[in-house]
Order: structure tokens, then C-alpha cells, then sequence
């Protein structure tokens, strides 16, 4: 895509008590359909800042999910059922019409969860690898331990240390540069001590999504009734025998497209499971294509 947004433009960010919990949402300006971003676990809405960019002249909102970025962080438990209900309100309070909603991992899980309940709110999903599968052992299934991820290092001097010591390590060194840049600098937040950083999705938090083993009740039963257009992104699928690092390939079920009403499914083999990190501009361009595809 050529068009960008102008340089420096930035989101303004505002919050939202969505399901009781308080909720930071960043906001671009434009018109038509909102296209709502959801992140995906241990993450943050600023993730999206590249992709973005590359959708000019679109209202773009990206949220942090509850115990991530900027939003309140309660007390565990954690699983993407409590996520997808504060979609669901979230866009009730801010009462969205014709979303198109796009969700990575987690985010395209709540997603579901919220269109499965309200159809009518929602123009269209785009679910980028959603992680869902018949078993919902798929939520976990190449994903680091809770135990490990609870032993995440917490605190940094800078952004700038954290994208130092993580540019070259799998799977960080497949992002776009300025991706990585914005995760370290959305991704933290000044520590409590007043000395240095903290991440903003405290390893106590993601190793509770984790516990949790990720989802709630299982959510393909629901998938019949989300009657919007959904299309599904998903990364090189794993093979048999072939050992892989955690992500490196689709935790989606490959079926998960025919088991909607009116899915589409869209393989991307040269890709890991986080593609909108490592091709910001391929998503953008699904987006703008969905989005005008369904004439909203």
C-alpha cells in the first residue's frame, strides 16, 4: 500500500469502563465503519500503530485488553472469555455499529466471542490466526508454560534496552523494525519504584492467561452463529515430524474458515503466527479490502 497517514500522527487515547474493568482505547480519525483492533495475548493496541498508519482516511480504534497496556489490570483469574465480554461492552458503551473487527490470536477469539452474542453490531471479522481449533488445548498448544512465562524478565532501563536485547531473537527478528520499537516503547511503563520500566502486561498477568490454558468455554459450538462475512488469516501450518519454536507456525484450526456461515479462509505460508508484527502491510491491505468488500 502507498498511502500513509501523515508522519507523526498520532492516536488519541481515551478510556473506557467496558464489563467493569477500565479500559485504555487509542483512536485515528476517519470516516466510515470503525475498524476495531484487538491484540493478542501479552500485548498492547499500540501493536497495531504500523498497520494503522497504512489505513488513511478510516477510523481506526486498537484497544488494550484488560491487564494489558494501559488498561486496568485485575486480579486473576484470566481467560479470553472475560476478554471477548469486554469487547462486547466495550463496543456497546461506545455504541459501534458495522464494526469491522480484527482480532489476532486472543483478539480474534474475542472477537467471536463478541459477534457470536451480537451479530448485529458487527459488519465483518477478519481473524488473524485466532487460535481456534475443535480442541481447546490449541490455545496452548505452542505457547510457552505459564510457569515460564510468570519468570519473564520485568523490569528495563529503556524501550531502547528492551529493542536492543530483542532484535535479533526469534521470533522478534522477523518484525518490521519500527513494530518492534512500538512494542517496546507502548510496552512499558514507568516502574513503581520510580527507577526504570515495568512491562505493561505484567508476566503475572500473561502467565494467568496461560494457567487458565487461554480460552474459557469452548467457543466452535458458537461459531454458527456469527452470521457476518468473517475471513481468516493463517500463518504456515505445522508439519508432521517437524520440530518448530513456539509460533513459528498456525495454532488455527485449518477447518475453522468452513465452520463458519460465511468464512473464507486465506493460508499464508510465508509467514509465523505473528503476522501483523511481520507484515504490517499485508494486514493493512486485507483490511481495506474486506472493509470494502462489505460496503461499509
Amino acid at each position: 500500500m502507498s498511502e500513509m497517514r501523515p508522519a507523526g500522527e498520532q492516536p488519541r487515547e481515551f478510556h473506557v469502563t467496558a464489563n467493569g474493568v477500565d479500559l485504555a482505547v487509542w483512536e485515528w480519525a476517519g470516516e466510515g465503519a470503525p475498524v476495531l483492533l484487538i491484540h493478542a495475548t501479552g500485548f498492547h493496541g499500540r501493536i497495531w500503530d504500523e498497520v494503522a498508519r497504512r489505513l488513511p482516511g478510516r477510523r481506526v480504534l486498537a484497544v488494550d485488553t484488560r491487564g494489558h497496556g494501559r488498561s486496568a489490570k485485575p486480579a486473576p483469574p484470566y481467560n479470553w472469555d472475560y476478554t471477548g465480554a469486554d469487547i462486547l461492552d466495550l463496543v456497546r458503551v461506545l455504541d459501534l455499529r458495522d464494526v469491522v473487527a480484527v482480532g489476532h490470536s486472543m483478539g480474534g477469539h474475542s472477537a467471536v466471542y463478541a459477534a457470536a452474542r451480537e451479530p448485529s453490531r458487527f459488519a465483518g471479522l477478519l481473524l488473524i490466526d485466532p487460535t481456534i481449533g475443535r480442541d481447546q488445548a490449541v490455545a496452548t498448544r505452542d505457547g510457552a508454560g505459564a510457569e515460564g512465562v510468570a519468570r519473564r524478565r520485568n523490569e528495563w532501563a529503556s524501550p531502547e534496552e528492551m529493542v536492543e536485547r530483542f532484535r535479533t531473537r526469534f521470533p522478534f527478528d522477523l518484525w518490521q523494525p519500527q513494530v518492534l520499537d512500538d512494542y517496546a516503547r507502548y510496552g512499558l511503563l514507568p516502574a513503581p519504584s520510580g527507577d526504570g520500566y515495568v512491562l505493561a502486561c505484567p508476566p503475572t498477568v500473561e502467565a494467568a492467561v496461560y494457567a487458565a490454558r487461554g480460552m474459557g468455554e469452548d467457543i466452535w459450538p458458537s461459531l454458527p452463529k456469527v452470521t457476518v462475512p468473517v475471513q481468516v488469516l493463517r500463518a504456515r501450518p505445522p508439519e508432521p515430524g517437524v520440530q518448530t519454536r513456539s509460533f513459528e507456525t498456525s495454532p488455527t484450526d485449518p477447518g475453522l474458515a468452513s465452520a463458519f456461515p460465511n468464512g473464507v479462509d486465506r493460508p499464508l505460508p510465508d509467514v509465523t503466527h505473528f503476522i501483523p508484527m511481520q507484515a504490517p502491510d499485508l494486514v493493512a491491505t486485507e483490511i481495506a479490502g474486506f472493509a470494502d468488500r462489505l460496503r461499509v
